[in-house]
């Protein structure tokens, strides 16, 4: 504040999107996914990332590849880009991270650790 308690008021403001589009990103409570995460029907693990083609997209699948890899999980990781597709996710910024059809992150390039912690966390 500046001299009589006048003057610029420091502003609180909501991560910026990875897409720099001002699009909000959303935390995701892991506790809340890791019990709605499970596996398929069929069992299998599907890992899915959301996006537009972006550079920010695309190091999010390629951060994700690598923690599946590092992870020693025989899953290849999907990458869609059909907005409609998107869109039926329910997501509004991307990247975004798909865990068994529920998605675990949006607006954020997680780095390799991070998509391994978060993938652990819901018990993967």
């Amino acid at each position: 504040m500046g001299l009589f308690g006048f003057g610029k008021k420091k502003e609180e403001s909501a991560p910026a999107c990875a897409c720099q589009c001002g699009c909000p990103t959303a935390e995701v409570d892991v506790a809340e996914v890791a019990k709605e995460v499970g596996s398929t029907a069929d069992g299998a693990l599907s890992i899915k990332v959301l996006g537009a083609g972006c550079a920010s997209c695309h190091t999010l699948l390629e951060n994700t590849q690598k923690a599946v890899t590092g992870m020693g999980l025989g899953v290849e990781v999907e990458y869609v880009t059909d907005m409609a597709k998107i869109a039926g996710y329910g997501v509004m910024s991307v990247p975004a991270l798909v865990v068994n059809e529920k998605v675990v992150t949006m607006g954020k390039v997680l780095k390799a650790n991070e998509v391994e912690t978060l993938l652990r966390k819901i018990g993967i």
